[in-house]
């Protein structure tokens, strides 16, 4: 059988999606070809998605606005981020006690009307905090930041990380990720950090949570989780019962898929697998 019969035959009776951002829709700094005009199709036909990203260096208003200006209709209530649901987490965990988030000024918008920490105040001797959240940003990693974080977490503040990938493609290549800081943290602290992101299972029962009323009868087998990381994306979303559809427009290959597969543990197979976001629309009975 030849790839787009495959393909169709794996997107029968899906009637929603969840589409990660780098890697399917864009990569290393600028739209995929193709992905605005899938998602404009799926716009049009009214099938719903949305966009989920472990992106935690913007706000979704600006990674809303960012999209407009590449040509990409991104509407800030059809994004689940890491870092929004890691504020949602807050909110919901530690209302009204202080947090300590290494962020953006703009990631850190999206806790509006929490209790947040400056550097200077989290760093003061007996500093404490309900919580510890890292998130991307390279102007607040520094050193001086990540013990500031290691000292409140010894003192009883929750160790939370927006996510744990350990690198992603930027327009420079390959760049370390804030994973990388958050398993440095448990390593020092010996506490375990709550992911949020993915591939949390909670992250997918969110977003899957957000489609499903508006499908009447639907559940998360009719969904589908389109990714460039086959054990983040599409294998942590077949987990919880939704279709895996592994495109190769991003970081990973044909060598991970392979890996994949060998593994005894925490390995599989996607559902099927594209080229691109535009031939997963494509291929929509």
């Amino acid at each position: 059988m030849s790839p787009a019969p495959a393909l169709r035959d794996a997107l029968a009776g899906v009637r929603g999606f969840l589409l990660d951002l780098d890697g399917v829709v864009i990569l290393a700094g600028g739209p995929i070809a193709g992905a605005a005009e899938a998602i404009a199709t799926l716009d049009r036909r009214a099938i719903p998605y949305r966009i989920v990203t472990n992106t935690s260096l913007m706000s979704r208003r600006l990674m809303s606005a960012w999209g407009a200006r590449h040509g990409l209709d991104l509407p800030p209530e059809r994004i689940l981020s890491a870092l929004s649901l890691s504020a949602a987490y807050t909110r919901r965990r530690h209302p009204d006690a202080p947090l300590f988030v290494l962020a953006s000024d703009d990631a850190r918008s999206e806790f509006h009307g929490q209790h947040l920490l400056t550097d200077e105040q989290a760093g003061r001797p007996g500093a404490s905090a309900a919580a510890v959240v890292i998130g991307d940003s390279p102007e607040s990693a520094t050193y001086d930041n990540l013990n500031h974080a290691f000292r409140l977490v010894r003192g009883g503040a929750e160790l939370i990380g927006m996510h744990r990938n350990p690198w992603w493609l930027t327009p420079e290549g390959p760049t370390l990720d804030s994973g990388a800081f958050v398993t440095g943290l448990e390593f020092a602290t010996g506490r375990r950090a709550t992911v949020i992101g993915k591939p949390s299972p909670a992250f997918f029962r969110e977003a899957a949570g957000e489609l499903l009323p508006s499908l009447p009868g639907a559940s998360r087998s009719d969904l589908a989780m389109v990714g460039d990381d086959v054990f983040s994306d599409v294998l942590a979303a077949q987990r919880l019962g939704l279709r895996g559809i592994f495109v190769r427009s991003g970081k990973h290959g044909d060598q991970e898929l392979a890996s994949a597969a060998a593994r005894r543990r925490g390995g599989g197979r996607p559902t099927a697998v594209a080229d691109s976001l535009a031939d997963v629309v494509a291929a929509l009975g």
